[in-house]
């Protein structure tokens, strides 16, 4: 059973990849309804007289309007058509991120699916409202279907739908449930080349192992590792050395100990008080 959030996202990215299928579904359609255009109107251009330049409202076998400056504006239509389907692709994609986070934020990862539903509504309605061919119809209408997917996602999810069906934020949330540890040791405490390693000096080369970025080597606890410490700003207290309690305090001057030892004379040379012995009697009970 996976949870939530799997299901979430594999749903949007299946979402996601249907969306860059109609659009390249689009971009091949919108470049083969650019050249049908163009080879209509020379065509019509060679063969039409002046009669039928002033009866037809489009140009047969072409999406191009009989009017002033109907060519150039259907060719226009056609390449923004084109530049906005790539432009959203590389969103869809997320590529460039920053690009579109500095420059386009309404298709930046801090915003959700509404907006793009809503440029490819808008780009599906302008090609269906044109009479065009099979292929560029089922295109389009596969695009627009697309799109009013895409603004719904947007409303239920809001913000969170990028976040939610992006690889990477998959990862870190993946790597973030796993248990992280630490090694909080000085540099010089570390192991390098196995247990000897650590108790022992380093100083043959096969003890010398990467850790890290860079190339460090054991000096143990002996005498080299107080030095190595030192160098790098650890002070290494020494212990105070104790004594039993039943034992004497250490003489700490000459005078101390000779008082300590005439003390210790003075006990020897002072006879021991006897205890009275006493003896049991007949009579007792």
């Amino acid at each position: 059973m996976l949870p939530a959030r799997a299901y979430f996202f594999i749903g949007l990215n299946a979402v996601r990849a249907l969306s860059i299928i109609s659009m390249l579904l689009v971009f091949a359609s919108s470049i083969f309804v650019l050249v049908t255009d163009i080879e209509a109107v020379n065509h019509f251009m060679k063969n039409a007289s002046d009669s039928d330049m002033v009866n037809c409202d489009y140009i047969e076998g072409s999406t191009v309007p009989n009017q002033p400056a109907g060519v150039f504006w259907a060719v226009v239509n056609r390449l923004l058509i084109i530049f906005q389907v790539i432009a959203l692709i590389m969103s869809e994609i997320g590529w460039p991120a920053v690009f579109f986070d500095k420059f386009f934020p309404v298709l930046g990862s801090s915003f959700g699916l509404g907006a793009l539903g809503i440029f490819q509504c808008l780009i599906g309605a302008t090609i269906l409202s044109h009479h065009v061919d099979d292929f560029t119809l089922v295109a389009a209408f596969f695009l627009f279907a697309i799109g009013c997917l895409n603004i719904l996602l947007g409303l239920i999810f809001r913000e969170r739908a990028k976040s939610k069906r992006s690889i990477r934020s998959w990862k870190e949330e993946a790597k973030g449930i796993l248990p992280t540890t630490r090694d909080l040791r000085p540099q010089f405490t570390k192991p390098e080349g196995g247990v000897s390693s650590f108790f022992t000096g380093g100083s043959s080369a096969s003890e010398k192992t990467r850790v890290g970025d860079d190339h460090t080597t054991g000096f143990g606890f002996g005498r080299q590792g107080e030095k190595r410490a030192g160098l790098k700003g650890f002070l290494i207290s020494k212990p105070v050395e104790t004594l039993p309690r039943y034992a004497p305090p250490p003489p700490r001057s000459e005078s101390s100990h000779s008082r300590y030892s005439e003390s210790v004379s003075s006990r020897s040379s002072t006879p021991e008080p006897k205890h009275p012995r006493f003896k049991s009697s007949t009579t007792a009970i």
